[in-house]
């Protein structure tokens, strides 16, 4: 579900609108009709992501990152 509030009643009733959105609901803030804002729940990150993580498990072909001699010369990558 989504409020829309106008950003003087945002400002008015913030407290309120952070508990909202805390719960699930968004809530749009508009300026002079047009909305400007997006309120949402914070998500925090995945913790399970990591660098490094398939090190040692994907390798690549030595030739990974040539071009064909064509399309090298019709991207520019070569004369």
């Amino acid at each position: 579900m989504s409020t829309t509030l106008n950003v003087t009643e945002a400002k008015a009733k913030f407290s309120a609108v952070v508990e909202r959105v805390s719960q699930g609901e968004e809530s749009i803030v508009t300026r002079m009709g047009h909305p400007v804002a997006r309120l949402t729940r914070y998500e925090s990150a995945a913790t399970s992501r990591r660098l490094g993580r398939f090190e040692g498990r994907i390798h690549l072909a030595a030739d990974f990152d040539d071009w064909p001699e064509d399309t090298a010369r019709q991207l520019g990558v070569t004369d």
